[in-house]
C-alpha cells in the first residue's frame, strides 16, 4: 500500500456519503477560501515575491484579485449553476419531465504549475468545489514559498475531510497519477501534459489540460507603434515573461520592425527605468535551470534590446531579437521568459501562413486600425483565445473561456466554465408509470400506420404545450 492510498480512499468514502454536495455545504468551503484570500493576503504576496520576485501589484492583479473574484462569482450563482436544466421536448414526451442534472464527478485531481501558483491553483479549486466534488491538490514544488502556503495554511479554511493537499516532485506526481481520479486538471507544458494524459487513459479518467504553446503577435503597418509596444511590452514582460499566454513572437513588416524597436525601447525604459535590472516592478526567472535555458536563447537572432543577464539573481533583462530565423531554438520552444523574437513577413497573408504552418497556439494577438485585418487573422486561423489590439486582457473576463486547442490543450475553464468542467451532465427523462396505451404505437406487431405516428411524435418541435 503506497503513501496516498489512504488519503484517497478516505476522501472518496466521504464523497460516497453525500456530504459535497448540498449547496450549503459548498458555499461554506469557498467562503472559506475568500476567508483564506483575505486573511492571508500580505503572506501570499511575501511568498510570491520570495518565489519569482513579483511585485506587490503584479500579484495582486494576476493572482489574489482573480482568485476573489473566482469565489465571489462562484457564491453569487452557486443555486443557479446547481439547478436542473430543462430541455425541449417532442411530442412523444410532452407528458413527462425533461432536464440536464449537474453532478459531481467524484473525486478530482488539480496539479498545478509554478508560475501563477495562487491563481492557478484557487481558480479551478473554485470550479470543483462549487460543482461539489472532493479534491486533492498538488501544488508545484519549484514555488515552494506559495506550496508551504498551500500545504499549511489552506487546509485551515476548508473541510480536511473533503479536500486534501500533496507535495513532493515528478516521482511523487508519478506515483499519484497511478491511482483512478474521477476527473483530473492539469495546467503546465506539453511535454508533462502527455505524460499525465497517458496516466489518465489508463483509468479512462476524464481530463482538462492547459497548456501552452508559442503564441504569435500580428502588428499591421498602419498602426501606432507606440501604443502596440507599450501594450506588447507590458504583457510580454509581465512576471518576466512566465506566462503561458504571453506573446512569444512578433510577426511584422520590415518597415513595421524599424519603428517598432525603438518604440518598444521607450516602453521599457519606461516602465523599468534606465536599468531594469535595479526595478522593483520586474520578476526573476524561477530558477537556475530556468535562468540557463533562456540564457542559452539569447544566442539567437541579434539584440536589438537588453541581451543582459545576471545569474546570481536570475535576471535576464526585457530583450528584443531580430534578425531571426525560424529554424533557431527561440522559435521552436516556448519562451517563457522576458525575451520576444521579431520576424518579418512580407504581408497579412504571409503572417497567417506562418501561424498555420504551426500548432495551434493558446493564444493569438493582432494589431490593425482596421477591423477588416482583425477580423480576417480571428476568421483564417486557430487559437484557444483571441485577442485584437491588446494582450491578455480576454483573461480578465470570466464570461469568456479560457482553454487551448490542438497541442495547446483541451477543456477549458473560468467562471461558469469551471463549474461546468467538474461536472457530469447527467441526462433525465422521468415518465409517468401509467397510460401505457399511449405506448402501443412502438410495440410489436410493427406497422406503417404506427411508424409514421411514431416517427412523428419522436421529431424534435418547440412546444409550448408542457403539463408537467
Amino acid at each position: 500500500m503506497d503513501s496516498f492510498e489512504d488519503r484517497l480512499h478516505q476522501l472518496r468514502e466521504t464523497f460516497n456519503t453525500g456530504r459535497t454536495r448540498p449547496a450549503e455545504f459548498r458555499a461554506a468551503q469557498l467562503q472559506g477560501l475568500g476567508r483564506f484570500l483575505q486573511d492571508n493576503k500580505q503572506q501570499l504576496q511575501e511568498a510570491l515575491a520570495q518565489d519569482l520576485r513579483k511585485s506587490a501589484f503584479e500579484s495582486e492583479v494576476s493572482e489574489i484579485a482573480i482568485s476573489q473574484a473566482e469565489v465571489d462569482l462562484a457564491l453569487r450563482n452557486l443555486r443557479s449553476w446547481m439547478k436542473d436544466e430543462k430541455v425541449s421536448k417532442n411530442l412523444a414526451t410532452q407528458l413527462d419531465s425533461a432536464f440536464i442534472r449537474k453532478e459531481p464527478f467524484g473525486l478530482v485531481l488539480i496539479i498545478v504549475p509554478w508560475n501563477y501558483p495562487l491563481n492557478l491553483t484557487l481558480v479551478p479549486l473554485v470550479g470543483a468545489i462549487a460543482a461539489g466534488n472532493c479534491v486533492v491538490l498538488k501544488p508545484s514544488e519549484t514555488s515552494k514559498a506559495i506550496e508551504k502556503i498551500l500545504a499549511e495554511v489552506l487546509p485551515r479554511y476548508l473541510d480536511q475531510s473533503c479536500f486534501a493537499v500533496v507535495l513532493g516532485g515528478p516521482q511523487e506526481t508519478a506515483q499519484l497519477l497511478e491511482h483512478r481520479f474521477d476527473h483530473i486538471f492539469f495546467t503546465g507544458n506539453t511535454y508533462v501534459g502527455k505524460i499525465v494524459m497517458a496516466a489518465a487513459a489508463k483509468h479512462l479518467t476524464p481530463i482538462t489540460l492547459e497548456l501552452g504553446g508559442k503564441n504569435p503577435c500580428y502588428v499591421d503597418d498602419d498602426c501606432d507603434p507606440q501604443t502596440v509596444a507599450n501594450r506588447v511590452a507590458w504583457f510580454r514582460y509581465f512576471n518576466a515573461g512566465q506566462t503561458c499566454v504571453a506573446p512569444d513572437y512578433i510577426l511584422c513588416s520590415q518597415e513595421m520592425q524599424e519603428r517598432l524597436v525603438p518604440a518598444l525601447q521607450n516602453a521599457i525604459t519606461r516602465f523599468y527605468g534606465d536599468n531594469p535590472q535595479t526595478s522593483p516592478n520586474l520578476g526573476r526567472i524561477i530558477n537556475q535551470k530556468h535562468f540557463q535555458r533562456l540564457q542559452g536563447l539569447l544566442g539567437c537572432g541579434r539584440v536589438a534590446i537588453g541581451g543582459q543577464s545576471d545569474e546570481a539573481e536570475r535576471y535576464i533583462a526585457p530583450t528584443v531579437l531580430v534578425d531571426v530565423q525560424e529554424t533557431e531554438p527561440v522559435m521552436q520552444e516556448e519562451i517563457f521568459g522576458p525575451i520576444l523574437p521579431m520576424v518579418t513577413v512580407k504581408n497579412l497573408d504571409e503572417a497567417i501562413d506562418f501561424i498555420n504552418r504551426r500548432e495551434k497556439p493558446l493564444a493569438l494577438y493582432a494589431f490593425s486600425k482596421r477591423s477588416q485585418v482583425i477580423k480576417q487573422v480571428l476568421a483564417r486561423t486557430s487559437s484557444g483565445g483571441f485577442c485584437g489590439n491588446d494582450g491578455f486582457m480576454h483573461m480578465t473576463l470570466s464570461s469568456l473561456p479560457f482553454g487551448g486547442v490542438g497541442s495547446s490543450g483541451m477543456g477549458r475553464y473560468h467562471g461558469k466554465f469551471s463549474f461546468d468542467t467538474f461536472s457530469h451532465q447527467r441526462a433525465c427523462l422521468l415518465r409517468s408509470p401509467g397510460m401505457e396505451k399511449i405506448n402501443d404505437l412502438r410495440y410489436p406487431p410493427y406497422s406503417r400506420r404506427n411508424l409514421r405516428v411514431l416517427l412523428v411524435a419522436m421529431e424534435e418541435r418547440n412546444c409550448s404545450c408542457t403539463l408537467l
